[in-house]
């Protein structure tokens, strides 16, 4: 299975390319999409989504991961996540590419074995685990955990202790 996971936010978007098994997930991308903040929300957007549409043509994902959205951020930073989000979930739709959702505290669950695991842990550990040479960027981390959560998922037992939900 190849999986593109994505950790969306409007300014810096982590995405990830992971294929294989959960046991040993290979590392095909990944990167932040960023975008200044001189440039409108609304190109903003429309950036994301022509970024994430080359990079689904590119490597041809048969599935797509989302972080779903944090409840205890403010509201406006719910809402600028949700349409980051929406920029994803509208590039997936266009190429008939089913998506799944994982909360944060689950996806840090699989990957770090703590639901509340800081950023630098989340990356550290996707580091370890992924034999990365390199610590990656927090979003591109982020992106790099959601994937492997959702390889984890692929086993029908643990896709019910991550809560996936189709999108």
């Amino acid at each position: 299975m190849r999986v593109l996971s994505i950790d969306p936010a409007v300014r810096n978007t982590g995405y990830a390319v992971l294929e294989g098994d959960p046991r040993k997930p290979v590392v095909l991308a990944f990167d932040v999409i960023s975008i200044p903040k001189a440039i409108p929300q609304s190109a903003a957007l429309s950036a994301i989504r022509t970024h994430l549409v080359n990079i689904i043509q590119k490597f041809q994902p048969d599935e797509i991961a989302v972080e779903g959205i944090i409840y205890v951020q403010s509201h406006q930073t719910a809402i600028s996540m949700g349409a980051a989000r929406a920029a994803a979930l509208i590039a997936a739709a266009d190429h008939g590419i089913r998506v799944y959702e994982y909360s944060p505290k689950k996806v840090k669950m699989a990957v770090v074995g703590n639901g509340n695991a800081d950023k630098k842990q989340v990356a550290f550990m996707v580091r370890a685990l992924l034999g990365l040479a390199e610590t990656p960027p927090s979003d591109a981390a982020d992106a790099l955990a959601i994937g492997m959560a959702h390889l984890q998922a692929s086993d029908p037992l643990k896709a019910k202790l991550l809560e996936r939900r189709l999108v």
